[in-house]
């Protein structure tokens, strides 16, 4: 047996185990361990509690929490739940000889709902809402705690909502757990449950180069909660490296006494409707003035979903194989990387079709052609018509209704936002989301040229960045409604002059990367031509 004092002060059971357990396995579960670092300042929060006889671990794996709570308590009671076996089974060989822990292989959100603790501590599993039993789970939380959660609600908040419940009078609270419902639509009622407790006292950030959880891309962050109405304050920080843990140790220890920063914020100060990394991360748009909803101007829906990319996209020589005339093909971007430049035309299209890429979308409705019906039954015989988007249309095969968009904007990026104009008027799948320019007296008298020449600028893109979701590496993420709900310029407040300049270099840019010509220094002089117009004075100097 391998004694718990030879490794309770870093990684190397999670090391030893990562080695002999699959990867498949380890992410069938979740299981992306917390650096000891972390673990340990997770910890302290928890030791703070003068209190503390009884600690709970709801997400156990490995005990690296419980190894950091007993290299400075040894007498705490501890409880730890877990649901995979095999994790189960190390975690036992490592605390064989400590009697003070009680290890229990169930699922801790059906089971113990009814017992409090003074120290909840966790790295829960993360799992999106198709991932998990959500249906019942949400049931669950939604019954013990008399409140209404969004059917998206990614597990890893369950937990935590479940575990704030749990605390006892004066009992402390941390998860690790990724930073996207402080941004995200489903957190709303999450955040809204943390400020109706009250327990909620900081949240920390984690920007680190590297992901904090090996293999899982996203941003993390520590959530630290009391349940001792000491203070009615929220404390946000971030932290970019481990050195940095250093000064959230001495919040912890100066707590309940936040000192008030400008991330500082009383309960009453947090809305719980907007995304949270308002109180966190500078807001780009403060420093311009005049501005408006993009839906405004335009509208943004994602790109086409077809349940299954490698039935429903053909390339030439695929249509050829099924004997599917190209009258039952829909022109359609499937690859992001397929449309490099900024505008996407006609011949980039030939192009790629030339090059037999996979730039068709079957469109077989009401089609009677025998190739067609033939490949419809070969996909049925697959078991196409039983997939989760497929199985809902009728026919099972019938495409969602997008006629192609003729701006589109990427929906992963590190470096910034990419709109391209869809000058070959083709369609798209959800590679790109789709932006529909609404009709208004300013589009109408220009088009659309004026916009595209604003969404090509860095002011646009360092504006949508205040509304979009962090993962980890840098990624960023923009769902529709990010995209909708962000501020852009009102550019109806250009005069003439300014949009015939505008328009004037848009065109120069335009030629130039058809050409495939370097035109950055022109969205430059368009970028300052906004920046003049749409900052104070004081702002530019």
């Amino acid at each position: 047996m391998i004694k718990l004092k030879e490794h309770i002060t870093n990684n190397s059971i999670e090391n030893e185990y990562s080695k002999s357990i699959s990867l498949e396995h380890r992410k069938k579960f979740a299981q992306f361990f917390t650096p000891f670092p972390i673990a340990s300042l997770m910890a302290n929060w928890v030791l703070g509690n003068e209190y503390l006889k009884t600690v709970l671990e709801p997400a156990f794996g490995l005990g690296v929490f419980s190894r950091a709570i007993l290299n400075h308590k040894e007498d705490i009671e501890i409880k730890g739940f877990e649901v995979d076996k095999t994790i189960f089974e190390h975690g036992k060989q490592y605390f064989y000889d400590t009697e003070n822990i009680n290890l229990i292989l169930q699922d801790y959100m059906y089971n113990d709902w009814h017992n409090k603790y003074d120290g909840i501590i966790c790295n829960p599993p993360y799992f999106k809402f198709h991932d998990y039993d959500n249906k019942n789970i949400i049931k669950e939380i939604e019954t013990n705690l008399k409140c209404k959660l969004n059917g998206f609600t990614n597990l890893y908040t369950l937990f935590l909502l479940k575990s704030i419940h749990q605390l006892s009078p004066n009992g402390r609270c941390a998860y690790i757990i990724p930073s996207e419902f402080l941004n995200s639509d489903y957190g709303k009622l999450v955040k809204t449950y943390l400020l109706k407790s009250r327990t909620l006292k900081h949240v920390i950030v984690i920007d680190f180069e590297e992901n904090i959880f090996d293999d899982a891309l996203t941003t993390a962050s520590i959530i630290l909660c009391a349940n001792d109405n000491l203070t009615d304050k929220v404390q946000f920080s971030n932290i970019q490296s481990i050195q940095d843990l250093s000064k959230i140790d001495q919040l912890i220890n100066d707590y309940p006494n936040i000192s008030k920063t400008a991330q500082t914020y009383n309960y009453t100060e947090l809305n719980p409707e907007i995304k949270w990394k308002a109180y966190y991360q500078k807001q780009n748009s403060i420093k311009f003035k005049n501005l408006i909803p993009f839906s405004t101007y335009a509208k943004v829906v994602r790109g086409i979903a077809t349940g299954s990319n490698d039935f429903f996209t053909f390339s030439v020589s695929k249509s050829k194989e099924y004997s599917i005339d190209e009258q039952f093909l829909l022109p359609c971007i499937c690859k992001s990387l397929e449309a490099k430049k900024s505008f996407f035309t006609t011949s980039d299209f030939e192009e790629l079709k030339e090059n037999d890429k996979t730039i068709f979308l079957l469109n077989a409705q009401n089609s009677t052609d025998e190739g067609v019906i033939k490949y419809l039954r070969k996909g049925e015989a697959e078991g196409i018509d039983k997939k989760f988007l497929t199985a809902s249309r009728t026919p099972w095969y019938a495409l969602e209704n997008r006629p192609p968009a003729p701006i589109w904007v990427s929906v992963f990026n590190r470096t910034g936002l990419r709109f391209i104009r869809n000058e070959a008027n083709v369609s798209n799948l959800t590679t790109y989301h789709c932006i529909y320019p609404k009709q208004t007296t300013l589009f109408s008298e220009i088009k659309m040229d004026l916009l595209f020449a604003y969404l090509l600028t860095k002011t646009a893109k360092q504006i949508f960045e205040d509304n979009s979701r962090e993962y980890g590496n840098g990624l960023q993420k923009f769902e529709p409604n990010d995209l909708n709900k962000g501020m852009m310029l009102d550019l109806g407040q250009l005069n003439e002059t300014a949009k015939h300049q505008i328009l004037t270099l848009y065109q120069q840019y335009r030629n130039k990367v058809i050409e495939n010509k370097n035109g950055e220094d022109l969205i430059n002089e368009i970028d300052k031509i906004f920046v003049n117009i749409f900052t104070e004075e004081e702002e530019r100097t």
